[in-house]
């Protein structure tokens, strides 16, 4: 795909980024559902499987519409290469496996998610692959105090889930880069059209693109884009592991990405207005949105995304049973083991996506008994509140 000559916005990378046409003349790049590419001739065949010739062999290794989707969020994250996963913890997965060693050590906020905390903990240690948390809001010495020789990456979401903490990028980008290490940095959340973590030194940048980038709960993907020089690397693992994106996939979540934009604003006006009505209201202890003045890094999410997002956190009064009780009487917000979908979706992560968590490290990550989270959706904003408010007198 050729780049343009001029620069263009987000947007219009987003929609106009796409496939060259064929001999039919397509106007929307058409789906490639094959499984393996036939050659010109043995040579094109050595040719191709000696990297010699950039073109297709297998869907395995390479396919039209994987292409496309990595090529357009290259673009709009700000990264030289990508590589597309089946899903975003086979992301998060590929990417550490493919960049360390046994005995390697990695550096991990403690606010992540729960299953790549069960990466961490049950999963890499079985290869010797050690790794030490830092509390997300913790400054610069303390990461310097958790390094160790085998230190090779530091990994991070921001905002977390389902706490929506904030973490310093460029802070994080610094230590990186003095100490040799490989910033990773899970940005499901923000998306890259609020948030480019490569802009503040990321090395690679991991998305689960089931979230936002679908945006409408079709579809299981996950992205890893970076450097060419990482992604080379990332490749050569995934070729063998073997953790493709189905052609459908990238082809549904190319589409999605054309809408975006239009959509991350709604999400992010949307879960704003809910938040600090939520704020006053006397069944809530706290509300925890990027864009909230209250938001302890308020400062530094003004400074580091576009908007807050379409996630926010609270806390209700009377702990678990209140969260259970507020979750069976909500109406049309749905009960759904997702987020950054068109509908909204409501959680309690004490009973459900951080369950298997103990208690102490629930508390450790800020996860109360009556945390709850909103995933914010495309709905009109009053129709949300009034599921919340009748589910919050319950």
């Amino acid at each position: 795909m050729e780049k343009p000559t001029n620069p263009r916005k987000f947007e219009t990378e987003a929609i106009r980024t796409q496939l060259p046409r064929s001999e039919q003349g397509e106007h929307a790049a058409p789906l490639y559902l094959t499984s393996s590419f036939v050659f010109e001739d043995a040579e094109q065949m050595r040719a191709r499987f000696a990297d010699e010739d950039p073109g297709n062999i297998y869907s395995r290794f390479s396919n039209p519409n994987t292409t496309e989707l990595i090529e357009k969020v290259c673009r709009l994250e700000g990264t030289e290469a990508g590589w597309a996963t089946a899903t975003g913890m086979a992301a998060v997965f590929t990417a550490i496996a493919a960049l360390c060693d046994s005995g390697s050590h990695i550096l991990a906020c403690r606010s992540v998610f729960g299953s790549t905390h069960q990466l961490l903990t049950k999963v890499l240690p079985r290869w010797q692959i050690g790794h030490t948390y830092v509390d997300i809001a913790a400054p610069r010495a303390a990461w310097e105090a958790a390094l160790q020789p085998q230190s090779r990456v530091v990994l991070v979401e921001t905002p977390s889930n389902p706490g929506v903490d904030l973490i310093d990028l460029q802070m994080l980008g610094d230590f990186a880069r003095d100490h040799d290490l490989i910033l990773m940095v899970d940005n499901c959340f923000a998306t890259p059209y609020l948030q480019q973590p490569a802009r503040f030194g990321a090395h690679l940048v991991l998305h689960s693109a089931t979230k936002f980038m679908d945006g409408q709960g079709r579809v299981l993907g996950g992205l890893i884009m970076g450097s060419t020089e990482l992604i080379a690397q990332v490749q050569a693992f995934a070729r063998h592991s073997g953790p493709a994106m189905s052609p459908f996939n990238a082809w549904v979540l190319s589409k999605s990405l054309e809408t975006l934009a239009v959509r991350m604003d709604r999400h992010s006006t949307n879960a704003l207005t809910l938040a600090e009505w939520l704020e006053g209201h006397p069944a809530v202890t706290w509300v925890k949105y990027p864009f909230l003045p209250s938001h302890p890094r308020y400062a530094l999410a003004k400074k580091q995304m576009r908007l807050g997002g379409g996630v926010f956190s609270f806390e209700l009064k009377g702990g678990l049973e209140a969260g259970r009780r507020f979750l069976d009487a909500l109406q049309m917000c749905s009960l759904t083991a997702n987020l950054g979908d068109s509908r909204t979706i409501v959680t309690h992560p004490a009973s459900t996506t951080h369950a298997r968590l103990q208690e102490s490290e629930r508390a450790a990550v800020g996860i109360t008994p009556g945390l709850v989270r909103v995933s914010v959706g495309l709905e009109h904003v009053d129709d949300i509140r009034a599921d919340l408010a009748q589910a919050l007198k319950a």
